[in-house]
């Protein structure tokens, strides 16, 4: 119950100011109009996004993978003082820009300007904080940027002398890795106007630099020579959204009408326990894990672990878990987690050639698998693995899959204990065969 004092009456007309308990008052008249005002100034989240902050749940354990160390690009991370630094490299690659391409700042600023609206609505923030002139200046700033790095690595020719960029080696590796952050990226359909309007039609194109770039970044086995058959430019959203289509797994070529029923998946010592056969996949397509249930091989892709796998992994992981529901980065996180639970699974793929570590050491290997799949969130309704999954653990769940590879290495791990057994057995039938002949004779 409250007491009588307690209680807020509202009384009289709406410029009455209300009187609370703790002698605090209240203009009706006066909040109304702020609210009202905040309402006529508000703008609506985008529902086309593909730029997001990435969740905290998944940047805690490693926040350095997702943070720039030496250029912004994009408003997210715009302005932070240990990147200002590179705000003058911007200006000088946007005069070389000009030059090279023939265009006047301000035919620049109108292609930029006129895409102002769209640009925003790639962000998942609204960044109400950054002016319209803030905002195209920075755009601008940073598509030439990236326009012109993509361009100078791709040939010695577009490079001068003294570029303080290309001329010490560990600043160009930086920025290789910075433009493949999720928080650090551009909406591609800018970079691809850009170097449209270019008055120099003779040059590449904006999905032709990108392919070359990233090529060198992650190599052929991530970025394929031909992968511009399968993507076109409209179908791009930045550089982590094309790395993650470079990768896009093939359909499964079994149905999968109801969900998966449990996540785990036997580890690799499980499998090898019951006789599964590990066979090294396509180093072009690190997703297409298979498994024949009636052979019991298990086909899966090289995977390379180093510091910028890692970082490359989160952000294409930060991104899945955004803006798609089809899941199969986050779903190979969890199934090669569940597949290396120790040392021992470790040292079993990477002996067949399937985990080439270049971490300091098979500990590594596992605490980097781990956290990756911390904060992971997968579909059962929709696990892109399921048959993988099912079929492996239906496998391990047959007993004369153990008997017969517990026999086998047991007894035929080597040539010369092969030929002891069959030699052993080979006796034994005789010694019966023996026993029969003289039991008949007697009779």
């Amino acid at each position: 119950m409250f007491s009588s004092k307690s209680k807020m009456e509202i009384v009289g007309t709406s410029t009455e100011q209300i009187k609370r308990n703790d002698h605090v008052s209240l203009d009706i008249d006066k909040l109304t109009a702020s609210v009202q005002e905040e309402l006529k100034t508000l703008h609506a989240f985008s529902n086309t996004c593909s730029i997001y902050r990435v969740p905290k749940r998944l940047r805690d354990s490693k926040e350095y993978a997702y943070k720039p160390q030496l250029v912004s690009i994009g408003p997210i991370h715009h302005g932070k003082e240990e990147l200002k630094e590179m705000e003058a490299h911007k200006k000088i690659y946007l005069q070389e820009f000009l030059n090279l391409s023939e265009l006047s700042v301000k035919e620049c600023i109108a292609a930029v300007a006129e895409k102002e609206t769209s640009l925003r609505n790639c962000y998942a923030d609204n960044f109400e904080n950054i002016s319209t002139e803030d905002f195209v200046k920075m755009m601008l700033l940073d598509s030439s940027f990236i326009i012109m790095v993509f361009l100078k690595q791709l040939g010695p020719c577009f490079q001068i002398n003294n570029d303080r960029i290309f001329d010490k080696s560990w600043m160009i590796e930086d920025i290789k890795m910075d433009t493949c952050l999720l928080e650090n990226q551009i909406p591609f359909f800018i970079l691809d106007d850009l170097v449209k309007l270019s008055k120099r039609q003779g040059g590449c194109s904006m999905i032709e630099l990108t392919r070359d770039f990233l090529s060198s970044t992650f190599g052929d086995s991530w970025v394929p020579k031909d992968i511009l058959k399968q993507i076109k430019s409209s179908e791009v959203e930045h550089f982590v959204d094309f790395l993650r289509k470079c990768q896009r797994p093939a359909e499964r070529t079994k149905p999968q009408p109801q969900p998966l029923e449990t996540r785990t998946t036997p580890s690799a010592m499980e499998l090898h326990h019951s006789g599964v056969k590990f066979k090294l996949g396509s180093k072009e397509k690190i997703f297409d894990i298979n498994f024949d249930y009636h052979k019991g091989i298990l086909e899966i892709p090289p995977l390379f672990l180093e510091d910028d796998t890692e970082k490359l992994f989160r952000n294409l992981h930060a991104f899945e878990q955004c803006h798609s529901r089809v899941g199969y980065v986050s779903d190979y996180i969890a199934t090669i987690k569940d597949l290396v639970r120790g040392i021992n699974d470790v040292e079993i793929l990477a002996k067949k050639g399937i985990i080439h570590n270049w971490l300091s050491d098979n500990d590594a290997v596992m605490s980097v698998l781990h956290d990756l799949d911390r904060g992971n969130k997968v579909s059962l309704d929709n696990f892109y693995y399921t048959d993988v999954v099912e079929d492996l653990n239906k496998y391990c769940r047959k007993r004369r899959h153990k008997w017969i590879a517990a026999l086998k290495h047991n007894y035929f791990h080597n040539p010369w204990v092969s030929i002891s057994v069959v030699a052993a057995g080979a006796l034994l039938i005789l010694t019966v065969i023996q026993a029969v002949c003289s039991v008949i004779q007697v009779k």
